[in-house]
């Protein structure tokens, strides 16, 4: 795995797209360590374009705390401020142990609060800034990516991102210190039927997407990842359909209180 640095450079960019409800995303790192084989910036011009394959490099992005700081007073000034973090990158990855790129800005969003900022993350080292999420207090929502229960499906999908146990201990953790966390099933993969009563009793919120609405392409990022010839290799062929997330949102609204289950774009909003 290759790391990098680069000079210092604006953190907060417009948001558009996907999360034109949100006034920014902000993404500490550029690539992604945990190389899921869905995601769909592979398709991405910056996964493209680089010389090496997705999942095996980062950059940190040089924080001047002082610029950042002016940045985002800057942006105060201007309105209501919302942010997604991340949106292209895990905010919480490995490199965040020793970069502290996150940890920095969520530093100075404490000190003067957005509207509101997502911040998500399959990581469980979210939890060490839980002094910081308590201080944004209902400024803040953690997004834990959960997409099944099997580990034998993480293993095969996404080898490199952290085990599903550590995940749900991680939601507990934030949930017992009084941070509003959700899970996102984002996508769903194969999973077992106790799956969306174990969610249930996990978290408060949960929003699921899959690979034909989610993608940012309408399916056409996730043909290109051949997912659907993964699903068959690991025998659960026949999931691969849309069908498959709409039922499971079904299913959860039996176990979930009303307005706890949402799909799609609408679950990550501020």
């Amino acid at each position: 795995m290759s790391t990098k640095k680069k000079a210092p450079i604006r953190l907060l960019n417009p948001a558009s797209g996907y999360l034109t409800g949100y006034s920014y995303t902000l993404n500490p790192y550029t690539g992604c360590v945990f190389g899921c084989s869905y995601c769909y910036v592979r398709r991405m011009p910056i996964a493209l374009f680089r010389n090496e394959p997705w999942g095996e490099w980062v950059d940190a992005k040089p924080l001047d705390i002082a610029q950042f700081h002016k940045e985002w007073h800057k942006a105060l000034s201007k309105g209501e401020v919302t942010v997604f973090m991340s949106s292209a990158t895990d905010p919480y990855q490995p490199e965040e142990f020793k970069e502290q790129v996150t940890r920095r800005v969520l530093e100075v969003m404490a000190e003067a609060p957005p509207g509101f900022v997502l911040v998500q993350t399959r990581s469980p080292l979210v939890e060490r800034d839980i002094d910081l999420l308590q201080r944004l207090g209902a400024h803040v929502r953690v997004s834990m990516t959960v997409e099944t229960d099997l580990e034998a499906v993480r293993k095969e999908l996404t080898p490199a991102a952290p085990p599903i146990a550590a995940r749900l201990r991680a939601i507990r953790k934030l949930r017992e210190a009084g941070i509003a966390v959700q899970a996102a099933v984002s996508p769903l993969l194969p999973c077992s039927e106790a799956f969306s009563a174990l969610l249930a009793q996990a978290v408060e919120r949960v929003v699921v997407d899959d690979f034909f609405r989610g993608d940012g392409s309408s399916g056409k990022r996730s043909a290109q990842l051949k997912m659907a010839e993964r699903y068959g290799a690991l025998g659960h062929g026949e999931l691969y359909t849309p069908e498959t997330a709409d039922r499971f949102v079904l299913e959860l609204k039996r176990h979930m209180p009303e307005g706890a289950v949402y799909f799609g774009q609408a679950g990550f909003m501020p």
